[in-house]
């Protein structure tokens, strides 16, 4: 079984020239929906993003994520329309709060009310993208006759909203075009997506879910082991995934996992990530065992899975291989 609409995260963990090479075998897939690039202190997505526009002809290209504390909705809706001229709209924005620790530490900004700067911002950008001149008077953002420049090729671009508690989930279905969700225990998730459902009923609305997944079929062992690591890296350095699935049935794991990666780095804590927590949260193994595991995910009601490659060796054989298997 292949998935009718994936997507993929093309994130750190690969060179420049890695990230140009996977975006062009992805475009030649007709099942591939997006290719997504995150952002925080590596490469900056825009640029990013610009730069796959001209190496693809066919997918959608998307943020996953940038910070709303890191840009002005001005900047983004400049950045945005720029990539749609360059794409021939295909942008996806996706936006998150990111963290107090990347927010305060790198930003130097008060991570305060993310829910209530979210509001804001995504109304500012809305009207901003669709070419409109634009005044607003709100507590976080407040514009005086803006008007781009450029007239945007088209009234609308898709705005996705990264969301993990509830206040920040029923924004995203109220105002956003689709949410991106990230590390749920797939019986959370079926939860939730059934709450996005209902909330949303009668429009259209993508629930995108990004999945750590590694596989090798020559190795599926190791392929285990490296989402593993990435799994440990995120419940150790983000406070609020590690605070989520310490309610969400793994807080035996998450304490552990942080003690060990605090003392032994990420090899270690790695060990501690349990079978349960690992078939829960990520898709790994062999082909096989990666599409069944995809498919749990799909069934629970993800309408967009967004693959975030993990590799095992070589990048470029890693990505082939995953685009084989889905």
């Amino acid at each position: 079984m292949t998935a009718e609409k994936i997507g993929y995260s093309l994130g750190p963990l690969l060179s420049m020239c890695e990230v140009l090479a996977c975006a062009k075998m992805a475009d030649t897939q007709e099942n591939v929906d997006s290719l997504w690039i995150p952002e925080s202190w590596g490469r900056e997505s825009f640029a990013t993003l610009g730069a796959m526009s001209q190496a693809t002809r066919r997918v959608r290209l998307g943020t996953s994520i940038i910070s709303i504390y890191a840009r002005t909705p001005a900047t983004v809706a400049m950045a945005a329309t720029t990539l749609d001229m360059l794409s021939g709209n295909r942008t996806i924005i996706g936006l998150g709060a990111s963290s107090a620790a990347i927010v305060e530490g790198w930003h130097g900004m008060k991570f305060e009310r993310p829910v209530d700067r979210m509001r804001e911002y995504v109304q500012c950008l809305k009207s901003m993208v669709s070419g409109e001149k634009v005044n607003y008077d709100g507590t976080f953002f407040k514009v005086r006759n803006f008007k781009i420049l450029h007239q945007p090729q088209r009234k609308q671009i898709p705005i996705f909203m990264a969301a993990i508690n509830k206040r920040m989930l029923a924004l995203a279905s109220e105002l956003a075009d689709g949410v991106l969700l990230y590390l749920r225990p797939i019986d959370e998730l079926k939860k939730t997506v059934a709450e996005l459902k209902c909330s949303t009923k009668g429009r259209d609305f993508e629930v995108a879910s990004s999945f750590i997944c590694a596989v090798s079929n020559k190795d599926p062992d190791k392929a285990r082991e490296r989402a593993a690591k990435t799994l440990a890296f995120y419940v150790s350095v983000g406070k609020y995934y590690s605070k989520f699935l310490s309610e969400h049935g793994f807080k035996n794991e998450v304490q552990q996992i942080i003690a060990e990666y605090d003392k032994g780095g990420g090899q270690a804590a790695a060990r501690l990530v349990s079978d349960r927590m690992l078939r829960s949260l990520a898709i790994c193994g062999s082909s096989e065992e990666c599409r069944k595991s995809l498919a749990q995910f799909t069934s629970a009601g993800v309408t967009l899975p967004i693959i975030q490659l993990n590799p095992v060796g070589d990048s470029e054989s890693s990505f082939r291989e995953l685009l084989s298997t889905f």
